[in-house]
């Protein structure tokens, strides 16, 4: 399967943001899609992540209370709204698969990294 991360531009602290994620090729191995971020020098960071049905989710702290992950049937896409965006949220934000029944929102558990889209956020 591959991914690509779009949606990502330059923003000013507040505003709303929605990161797509397009998938292609076969999924049928595809247990969970997730969203992680890495900012210059800082290490990769958990976003969010949903299971491919769509029932299970998880967010970062970081993020928790201002993001909400989700399966976009009319698009064929995963989306990932961000509310409220501060500073510290710029940053590379890339879509990735787990292929691992047992999964965790942690970057050990996905592939198929992409490019990502820069998403910044200006004060």
């Amino acid at each position: 399967v591959q991914l690509q991360a779009s949606g990502g531009g330059l923003v000013q602290a507040g505003d709303s943001l929605t990161l797509s994620c397009a998938t292609s090729g076969y999924t049928w191995d595809v247990y969970a899609i997730g969203w992680f971020r890495q900012a210059p020098g800082k290490e990769r960071e958990g976003v969010s992540c949903i299971n491919y049905g769509g029932g299970i989710t998880y967010y970062g702290d970081s993020v928790k209370g201002r993001a909400t992950i989700s399966r976009n049937y009319a698009r064929a896409t995963w989306d990932l709204q961000m509310n409220s965006l501060k500073p510290e949220d710029t940053a590379v934000y890339y879509c990735v698969a787990s292929f691992s029944e047992k999964w965790s929102c942690s970057s050990q558990f996905f592939a198929s990294w992409g490019q990502g889209t820069l998403v910044t956020v200006s004060s």
